[in-house]
């Protein structure tokens, strides 16, 4: 079975590589900090590419949506990035559409044989609306056991309902709410009360986009379980090991 999953990415790929205009795709992997263990808790797998037509994930999938080819563009890129990183808890970016296509509760998706968690990620900039239309899916993937991490809080919509309806394991605060902390009082209170709240209703805070050392000396302050950016590490391919986090002993 393990043969056949592996031949689909393969007859896959390049087909979504050909429909979308991108050769080279490929996986880099950013740790995912514990801020008061220092030690990494996962990676988040993010598409990249070397070739010059590639302008980000975010372009990538729109072609693809307008290609007809998102949910193989996603299957394709969650077995490349489960294969590269067998061994630890992974956050997959997942694309509203790819709830539309179904391709996700296929039982033979790679995130269902991936042994350590998987964290899909939605982003809160997409309305609620949205994320209510593909409840089922949700509901059915997280039977599964698969977790749900909400990304990009404090950007776009900034609707705390979110975190109430969708109950999810992880809350990823979006740099906008990371990058004053230090010189800013009312926004770390701010921060402090959110990532409160989110503890009240289950979930653990992830900062993101921490690019300096006073943000993460203040994103632990302010309480966040974890922290993730180029302070820390870059992504990279074979994924940062421990030894590699570029965070001195504190």
């Amino acid at each position: 079975m393990a043969t056949s999953r592996r031949g689909l990415t393969r007859d896959l790929l390049p087909h979504v590589s050909t429909s979308v205009g991108i050769s080279d795709l490929r996986i880099v992997y950013q740790p995912i900090l514990d801020l008061q263990r220092l030690e990494v808790f996962g990676y988040e797998a993010l598409a990249r590419s070397t070739d010059p037509s590639f302008r980000g994930p975010f372009e990538l999938f729109r072609d693809a949506i307008e290609r007809n080819c998102c949910g193989e563009l996603g299957r394709s890129l969650r077995e490349l990035a489960i294969e590269g990183c067998p061994y630890m808890p992974l956050f997959l970016n997942i694309h509203p559409q790819e709830f539309d296509d179904g391709w996700l509760v296929r039982p033979d998706d790679p995130v269902f044989r991936h042994e350590p968690a998987v964290y899909l990620e939605i982003t809160e900039s997409v309305p609620l609306s949205h994320h209510a239309y593909c409840k089922n899916t949700l509901q059915e993937v997280r039977s599964k056991g698969i977790r749900l991490a909400v990304d990009d809080l404090g950007a776009g919509y900034s609707n705390l309902r979110y975190i109430a309806d969708l109950e999810p394991e992880v809350v990823k605060l979006d740099r906008e709410l990371v990058a004053d902390l230090p010189e800013n009082p009312r926004l770390f209170s701010l921060v402090r009360s959110v990532v409160g709240l989110c503890v009240q209703l289950g979930a653990t805070v992830v900062a993101e986009g921490i690019e300096r050392e006073s943000e993460f000396d203040a994103a632990r302050e302010a309480g966040a379980h974890f922290g993730q950016g180029f302070y820390i590490a870059r992504p990279a391919n074979p994924p940062p090991t421990p030894a590699r986090v570029i965070v001195a002993d504190r």
